[in-house]
């Protein structure tokens, strides 16, 4: 009998039924950034974790409503455009009219300048579900025992937490 991977979804839909999209603000930060207009390079996480080796890091691209917090839609990939694209085709249901990041290159070259908020005053609540998201799973962790030898493996452990804990799907 041959196992069957779970099917895990990508977007909140329990969400995107019950939208309003003139209520809608996503967060996208990325942390490395905040760390250098704090002052610090090493005291704040980042979102990527170690796949087999260092030399192939995988990030996990995610983004939140800005009021409550909840995650709207997640990828996994390098930190290429290619992958913010992914994730912009994700959110793009949702209606999105305003975001606020950390300011890095490809939120500038892809998202309208209107729509866009530089700065980290409305990026604390991601900034907090990444420290949950790194308490919690210890694949994304730098220095730990626990890590990921495929990256099949890696995106289904943080697929699964997703989907169980974010999207509130029972698998």
């Amino acid at each position: 009998m041959k196992k069957k991977e779970p099917e895990l979804e990508h977007v909140n839909q329990a969400m995107l039924q019950n939208l309003h999209p003139e209520h809608v603000e996503v967060e996208i930060c990325r942390a490395e950034e905040l760390a250098h207009r704090r002052g610090l390079t090493s005291a704040l996480d980042e979102m990527w974790s170690d796949v087999g080796k260092k030399a192939e890091p995988r990030w996990l691209w995610h983004a939140i409503d800005h009021h409550s917090g909840t995650v709207l839609a997640y990828v996994f990939g390098r930190r290429k455009d290619a992958v913010f694209l992914q994730r912009q085709a994700l959110l793009e249901p949702f209606g999105i009219r305003r975001f606020s990041t950390d300011g890095w290159g490809a939120y500038a070259r892809y998202i309208d300048p209107e729509q866009h908020q530089v700065g980290k005053e409305h990026t604390q609540k991601i900034e907090s579900k990444r420290l949950n998201l790194r308490t919690r799973i210890k694949r994304l962790v730098r220095r730990t025992i626990c890590f990921s030898k495929t990256t099949t493996m890696h995106d289904l452990v943080i697929g699964l937490f997703m989907n169980r804990y974010e999207f509130g799907r029972l698998l």
